[in-house]
């Protein structure tokens, strides 16, 4: 059994990570969070600590280190998106490893300097890539791998989340902690397409605002025209009412539609990483430098044949 702290207990994805510690068998042994809104801690576990001050969570963490049946094992993010960095090094100074939510920092640079850390902590850092292990996502990479032709596939990446008026109230609609739309919502789609893809060899912005953006990427065996939103109104009419969010990828005309499957995917991901087959730094460094370059660009108009099918509608055109 494997002690576990994490840090960001009372955002929107830290109870997948509970499930994930407590099914893979760990205890989560203190837990941080600025807002004291984490009762769901009980039905995992109730005897955990609780800190609400970052630095009284640091001290707690130090002292266990005394004694080794109590000291940290991994530390688990999930806290907005700018605080990552300096929170993963923290954890590593600890002497733990690291586990954190996507995107694993804003920047290559961050990366760079995370790797120094870990060269001088001993420790690793792992990113939760879930979608690497979803199934459909899984079947679709061994179809282009097995594929004989040489052709680049035709691809349009889809994916749209509803987000109410909060959303732009919250720090995910603040762009310098969530760096935007591409990167808070779409980083580990891009993540999946370099997964199945290969190496990305051009990358051009379309279209970005607060709820929405949409651009072209093309990598070694693939054509991408994506778009991401959080804006409802982009729903298809099949789905309105029915779900709030959609997903899907149309890969030379057949459509792969994903939105279901990702409840156990944490857990997956934390089997993966406590058996050492996790995704580290490298693994995240394309998708960073991919999101960091989307979001230095200056939309571009699209060539007929690099447009999403939905920046047409966007435009008015």
């Amino acid at each position: 059994m494997k002690n576990f702290a994490l840090i960001g207990a009372a955002g929107y994805i830290a109870p997948r990570h509970m499930k994930a510690i407590k099914e893979t068998g760990n205890h989560l042994s203190s837990a941080f969070d600025i807002n004291d809104s984490v009762g769901i801690i009980d039905s995992i576990s109730p005897d955990s600590e609780f800190f609400t001050v970052f630095e009284q969570f640091y001290e707690h963490a130090w002292q266990l280190k005394r004694d080794t049946s109590t000291q940290l094992d991994y530390v688990s993010i999930c806290t907005p998106n700018h605080m990552h960095a300096s929170q993963i090094a923290a954890g590593l100074r600890l002497g733990c490893d690291v586990i954190c939510e996507k995107p694993l920092v804003p920047t290559s640079a961050d990366l760079d300097e995370l790797a120094l850390v870990e060269k001088e902590t001993g420790k690793r850092v792992y990113n939760i890539l879930q979608l690497r292990h979803h199934q459909a996502i899984l079947a679709l990479k061994d179809k282009v791998a097995n594929s004989s032709s040489n052709e680049k596939h035709e691809v349009e990446l889809t994916y749209i989340t509803s987000r109410g008026k909060w959303y732009h109230t919250s720090w995910k609609g603040d762009p310098r902690k969530s760096f935007g739309v591409a990167t808070n919502i779409g980083v580990h789609f891009f993540d999946m397409l370099h997964f199945i893809f290969g190496r990305l060899e051009k990358n051009v912005l379309h279209y970005a605002d607060e709820m929405k953006a949409s651009g072209y990427l093309e990598y070694e065996k693939a054509r991408v025209r994506w778009f991401l939103s959080v804006d409802a109104n982009d729903l298809p009419d099949a789905v309105v009412g029915k779900q709030t969010t959609f997903r899907t990828i149309n890969c030379d005309g057949e459509e792969l539609e994903f939105s279901g499957g990702f409840t156990d995917l944490h857990t997956v991901s934390y089997e993966e990483i406590l058996a050492g087959r996790g995704y580290g730094i490298e693994d995240a460094r394309h998708c960073v430098e991919t999101v960091e370059s989307i979001r230095t660009q200056q939309p571009q108009p699209a060539a007929s044949n690099e447009a999403h099918p939905m920046l047409g509608q966007l435009l008015g055109e």
